[in-house]
Order: structure tokens, then C-alpha cells, then sequence
């Protein structure tokens, strides 16, 4: 069994679907936004919520949200003490948790909803959870056929749209490939999956990075340090979310 790496929704397009090059598409996608969709996705699930991931940040999400009858998340800066859900991991972590959510999300979303299309097995991973994912991978199999499994980081956005790769991202899914690969060493990573491998391995103080990186530093300028914080949990949560009827829930 292949294990490859990619980024984005695009690399989940491509690595998930079956082409005329892979007659089979992926048996299980991971997706991987450590700041924040699957932090944030993460620590819901470990609550008791339901996550809605959803792709759009419009009216859209609203009108969705009452179909599901499900608490709709909101921008960080939108949030109030009555209303106090949205992508922040800290601020979920602290609300009462509600039976149904829906998580709106350009990048992890998305990535979710395409490696869905193409069939796949959806799991969200974070560095809070990257060990637990890499032991149900190790154990599952997903079908127990050849079909590849395919970790994704999703990145974030330059201004004109197009991917800028995070380091967050990268750190988390060489934390699940790192553990996955100690686990299951008879798998064949791909060489992208064993670069994001060794480079978790050879990082001294991955929360110094999350801290340090781009993404770190700017959810420290609108005064989101906290969510930063929580993502740096590495290990401390057992809960796998799986996309399950187009919600995230916790593995049986």
C-alpha cells in the first residue's frame, strides 16, 4: 500500500479520484489545517459535536446551517459571548458544546468535500491528534485492498488565490506519516510523504515553529494566541473525526 502527499483542494482532486494512471482512487484521505479548520474540527468532535464542514463563507452557510439545525460557526471577529462559535479552537474548547455545528472553511473544507467526492475515507488530523490517526490508519487499513492512502495539507491563500504552502500544515502531516511509518514500516511512502516525514523528525521544537510561523504570528496579531496554543498540543487528544454522512464524528 502507497502512502502520497499532496496540498490543497487540487491535491486532493488529483490524489483522491481514480485517473487512467491509478485505476484506483484513494481508500482514505487525511486532511490536515492545523490553524485552525482541523484543530478546530478536533476539538469539537472531542465535545460531543457533529462538524459540518462547509466550503463557503456566505448567506449560503446560514441557509445550510438551519437545514441541518445546527449551530453555524462564525469569523473569529464576528463571535460574541452569546454567539461565541467559529474556527477558533480555543474559543470552542471553552463554549458549550452543541449537538450540531457547521464549520465554514475555504481550504479544509473544501479539501473535505473534493476527497469525499472521489469516494474516499475522510479523517481530520492536527498535531493534537496526529499519533491517534496514524493508529487507526496502522490498524484499519481502510478495506484492506491496495487502494492508496493520501495525507493533504491544505496551506493557506496568497492574495491573487493561489496556494501558499504553511509550515503548520506540513509540520502536522509529517507528524502523522512520521508515526504512521513507525507503526506500519512494511508501507511505501511516496518521496513527498517521506521528506514531510523526516522533516517532522528533524524538527527540534515543533511548537516554537507554530509558534514562529506565518500563520502562527499573524493569529497572534489579531490576538488569537490561544489558538495557536491548543494546536501545539501535540498527542494530547485519542479522537479521530471521520466524515461520516457529511458530518465529522468521532471513529467508533
Amino acid at each position: 500500500m502507497t502512502v502520497s502527499f499532496g496540498w490543497g483542494p487540487a491535491g486532493a482532486r488529483a490524489l483522491a479520484a481514480p485517473d487512467a494512471d491509478r485505476a484506483d482512487g484513494a481508500a482514505c484521505v487525511v486532511v490536515v489545517d492545523v490553524l485552525s479548520f482541523t484543530t478546530a474540527v478536533g476539538v469539537a468532535v472531542e465535545a460531543g459535536t457533529a462538524v459540518y464542514p462547509y466550503r463557503w463563507r456566505d448567506e449560503s452557510a446560514a441557509a445550510y446551517a438551519r437545514e441541518k439545525d445546527a449551530v453555524l460557526a462564525v469569523g473569529r471577529r464576528a463571535a460574541t459571548p452569546e454567539h461565541p462559535y467559529s474556527l477558533s479552537p480555543a474559543a470552542l474548547r471553552a463554549a458549550p458544546a452543541p449537538a450540531r455545528l457547521v464549520l465554514p472553511s475555504p481550504n479544509g473544507s473544501t479539501i473535505s468535500a473534493e476527497a469525499a467526492a472521489g469516494g474516499a475515507t475522510v479523517i481530520a488530523a492536527s498535531l493534537r491528534n496526529a499519533g491517534a490517526v496514524a493508529r487507526r490508519l496502522a490498524a484499519h487499513g481502510h478495506d484492506g485492498a491496495q487502494r492508496p492512502l493520501t495525507i493533504v495539507a491544505a496551506g493557506e491563500r496568497w492574495p491573487d488565490g493561489s496556494l501558499r504552502p504553511a509550515l503548520e500544515d506540513l509540520l502536522g502531516a509529517g507528524a502523522v506519516l512520521a508515526a504512521l511509518r513507525a507503526e506500519r514500516p512494511d508501507l511505501t511512502l511516496t518521496p513527498e510523504a517521506t521528506a514531510a516525514a523526516t522533516l517532522w523528525t528533524a524538527t527540534k521544537d515543533p511548537v516554537a515553529a507554530l509558534h514562529g510561523c506565518e500563520s502562527g504570528r499573524e493569529l497572534y496579531a489579531y490576538g488569537c494566541a490561544r489558538d495557536v496554543e491548543v494546536a501545539a498540543e501535540t498527542d494530547a487528544s485519542a479522537v479521530v473525526p471521520v466524515l461520516v454522512d457529511g458530518a465529522f464524528q468521532e471513529a467508533p
